[in-house]
């Protein structure tokens, strides 16, 4: 058998692998097959597309029933509620269907109780100024000179000696009296700044201006509190320009008493604390001497640059030199109540309140640089004392703490004294003469409250004075609010017969004795009364602003609490 004999039927055997089986239909041309052809006789399910379904291990078993997700988006997205959320009862997370509410504030409410209320809110939930412009024309304000008014007003408040919180109400007044409503003012101890932001996408402006003068005139401090009250209100239409020469005036302004005057003062003051504390007629003129004496020394310091810790240093010398004089002199004459009336007029009351007053309302970076001015006026003042006793008592002179305890037994002349000396410390700050009746009779006030309490009542001298301050502090704020002015010209002078000027004394004395104990005591009896006195009055104005509200059932809104973090 030939090659070719060989070959063919094995050709014909390997074509009958590819061929269909018998009775297979074959439409045209002859198909072959392989091992994955299906087999004849199974019945496989045609695909309804024109592509076949792959299927994978996650593809769900034949017959396992399972409830198909609605065509909705899943309860997981960002972009539906919970299946619990009920718009009815809708939680306070979120956001209610019609709306923040918008906060209403009444118009007849002091313009610092409302601009309070929205420093406090979130800047999202403040509500829009009035649409209306105080601009010359209809493309606004300009913001750069609205945001420098603002700063010139606050710095003139915070250099007046006004609170941090009340400073910042009165900067964010102005800036919404020109329709700038997203504005943040942030005020410290020596600087003042405001950032207004456009938009949400426009770039903030910011301002900014140092004080670094601080000078005491509430006669310019009500001055600037009527501007913004003006520039408060809808119904009287301050323009910018009209704003800027109002301020200037009010720069210009001379201070209502002369120098001589002031000086004066300072010695009815001093004339006035020494009859409090025990003095007679002789004390009360030896201590107005000292303090005028004083008060003239510290005014040529003054003129010649020296900072103030040395002028109250040298202020302090001239009462406590009479003092140990009249006691060299073997006069017979309180000398303690002489010193102790000298440094009634010294002590630096109004940064005290101050102080306090920024630490209790949040402003903690205000509040400790204020104290820390405080500490260092009475650390001048401490020098001064105790170096003028240390050579008294080197010297022989006997200076007894016991000779200025014993306090008159007639009220009528210790309320005239505290009364006559609430108006020389008015005369001091340069208030208005309008104020300085009403204040006269707010310290006259205190002072019955705390003499009844701790002379007649027994009760202890710091709770007494605490509870003389908080009213202090309530009828201030009254006053303030009738006026639509600061409260400061009302209770500053006010507490001037409050003030621990005895406690001062005894413990500087002890000091210069060596008694060291007894004379920590005594200065620790001194500040606690100096902080009695500041949180009084801080209490008596949040009682009068919670509960006496004119003309509003708004609450003013707290700072949360941070509890530490």
């Amino acid at each position: 058998m030939t090659d070719a004999e060989d070959r063919k039927p094995q050709s014909d055997e390997a074509r009958s692998m590819f061929l269909p089986p018998a009775g297979a239909a074959i439409d045209g041309d002859m198909s072959t097959t392989s091992e994955f052809a299906i087999p004849e006789g199974l019945a496989v399910p045609r695909a309804t597309g024109t592509e076949s379904e792959a299927t994978s291990e996650f593809a769900l078993p034949e017959g396992l029933d399972v409830s198909q997700a609605p065509s909705a988006e899943s309860e997981g997205s960002a972009f539906t509620p919970p299946s619990t959320y009920s718009a009815k009862y809708a939680p306070p997370a979120f956001t209610p269907p019609s709306g923040i509410p918008v906060v209403s504030l009444t118009k007849d409410v002091p313009w610092q109780d409302r601009m309070r209320t929205m420093l406090r809110m979130p800047v999202a939930e403040r509500p829009a100024p009035e649409p209306t412009q105080r601009g010359a024309d209809d493309s606004g304000p300009a913001v750069p000179r609205v945001l420098d008014l603002t700063l010139r007003i606050g710095e003139l408040l915070l250099a007046g000696g006004e609170g941090a919180e009340d400073v910042e109400a009165a900067m964010f007044a102005v800036c919404r009296s020109y329709g700038l409503d997203r504005c943040e003012p942030n005020v410290t101890f020596t600087l003042l700044a405001i950032s207004y932001q456009p938009s949400l996408v426009d770039d903030p402006v910011t301002a900014s201006r140092t004080v670094r003068r601080r000078g005491t005139d509430y006669t310019r401090l009500a001055a600037v509190y009527q501007l913004v009250d003006d520039l408060s209100d809808d119904e009287t239409a301050v323009s910018l320009e009209e704003a800027y020469r109002r301020l200037a005036e009010i720069r210009r302004n001379r201070h209502p008493y002369p120098g001589w005057a002031l000086t004066g003062a300072s010695g009815l003051l001093a004339g006035a604390a020494s009859v409090l504390v025990g003095g007679d007629l002789i004390v009360f003129v030896a201590a107005a001497l000292g303090a005028m004496l004083g008060d003239r020394l510290a005014w040529l310091c003054a003129g010649r640059g020296l900072p103030e810790f040395y002028q109250f240093t040298v202020a302090a010398t001239p009462p406590a030199a009479i003092g140990v004089a009249l006691t060299l002199g073997q006069v017979d004459v309180k000398a303690s109540a002489v010193i102790t009336g000298g440094l009634f007029a010294l002590l630096p009351g109004r940064a005290l309140v101050a102080g306090v007053q920024d630490g209790l309302t949040g402003f903690y970076i205000t509040a400790s640089a204020r104290l820390l001015e405080v500490l260092y006026f009475i650390v001048g003042i401490v020098t001064g004392v105790l170096v003028v006793l240390y050579f008294g008592v080197q010297l022989g002179a006997r200076l007894t703490p016991d000779a200025a305890l014993e306090v008159s037994d007639d009220p009528v002349l210790l309320i005239g004294a505290s009364m006559l000396l609430s108006l020389a410390f008015a005369v001091l700050l340069q208030q208005e003469r309008s104020t300085v009746v009403w204040v006269t009779l707010n310290g006259g006030v205190a002072w019955i409250v705390y003499g009844a309490m701790h002379y007649a009542g027994g009760i202890s001298q710091v709770a007494s004075t605490a509870a003389a301050a908080g009213l202090v502090g309530l009828f201030g704020q009254l006053l303030s609010r009738v006026q639509f002015a600061s409260a400061l010209p009302y209770t500053t002078a006010a507490i001037g017969p409050l003030l621990p000027g005895s406690a001062t004394y005894f413990g500087l004395l002890a000091i210069a004795q060596n008694e060291v104990d007894a004379g920590l005591v005594s200065l620790s009896k001194a500040v606690a009364l100096a902080m009695a006195i500041a949180i009084g009055v801080n209490l008596g104005s949040e009682i009068s602003r919670m509960f006496l509200r004119i003309g509003s059932a708004e609450k003013r809104r707290a700072a949360k609490r941070t509890r530490g973090f």
